[in-house]
């Protein structure tokens, strides 16, 4: 008897797994554009008198240990944890791609030298060596998106080279080196776009990460100093009352968790798309 081999199915996302992510990042971003929108309250307004209130009518996802409304801490907060996050991928990826062209384009001394550097930040845990530059640094949101900048700069930078030192052995970049076009015009009209094809994926994903890593900085005190309203600065707040107001903290943990799932599936859906995967 012949053997009847079956082929799985690829997998489809189910459309409304795309759309809430969707949705939930639309919101996010009228969040950081216009809170005003979302909420009127005050995020820095204190109320003694209705500290660690309960989610109700009044406030719907209570209140603080200082009586400030947590629905509006949260909504003004994502403008910090996601422009942080947000700052430090751009950077990551300008620096990222610039080294991972240098390495890629260099001479072969060179481009070993970039490569090993890359390979051993590569091997340190991201959280890891955005602390060591804070605490080089010293504390504050530049210096925590410079932190998590450099953290993300080498996975960018050996994806740029890998792509780099396949474009350049490429039958059109060749064809332009024998007609005699200038080194920087190959570089800029041949290379380059076809090195970036995959940095936006990685980007997309990376962002979560850079929100993590942000939120997990501020929650040791090195990012926006309180009163200011961030995610991981409401939670380092938020962690002497779990046992009297769980919702002080559920809240803002469960808006980064959602917020780096949301862009996760978002970016996985890019890859499929960038992959020829899905139409």
């Amino acid at each position: 008897m012949s053997a009847i081999t079956r082929t799985a199915p690829p997998l489809r996302i189910p459309p409304v797994a795309v759309l809430l992510p969707v949705a939930f990042l639309a919101l996010l971003a009228v969040a950081v554009a216009a809170p005003g929108l979302l909420t009127s309250a005050d995020p820095l307004a204190a109320d003694p008198l209705a500290a660690l209130a309960p989610p109700g009518g009044a406030h719907w996802l209570g209140t603080d240990h200082l009586g400030r409304d947590v629905l509006a801490r949260v909504v003004h907060g994502a403008r910090h944890s996601i422009s942080i996050g947000v700052a430090a991928t751009g950077l990551a990826v300008t620096g990222g791609v610039l080294l991972g062209l240098a390495a890629g384009l260099s001479p072969r001394w060179l481009e070993e030298t970039l490569t090993r550097a890359f390979d051993v930040l590569s091997t340190l845990p991201e959280l890891l060596l955005a602390l060591l530059v804070v605490a080089i640094t010293g504390p504050g949101t530049g210096n925590v998106i410079l932190a998590i900048a450099v953290a993300q700069i080498p996975t960018y930078a050996r994806v740029t080279r890998a792509q780099t030192f396949v474009v350049r052995r490429s039958g059109y970049v060749e064809q332009a080196v024998t007609f005699g076009r200038p080194r920087a015009a190959i570089i800029a009209g041949h290379v380059l776009p076809n090195v970036l094809g995959p940095i936006p994926v990685l980007a997309t994903i990376g962002l979560g990460t850079a929100i993590i890593a942000g939120s997990g900085l501020s929650f040791l005190g090195m990012g926006p100093q309180p009163p200011a309203a961030e995610w991981g600065a409401m939670l380092s707040e938020a962690r002497n009352y779990l046992r009297v107001a769980w919702w002080e903290a559920v809240f803002p943990g469960l808006a980064i968790t959602l917020t780096v799932v949301c862009l996760t599936v978002a970016g996985r859906r890019l890859q499929r798309r960038f992959e020829g995967r899905t139409p």
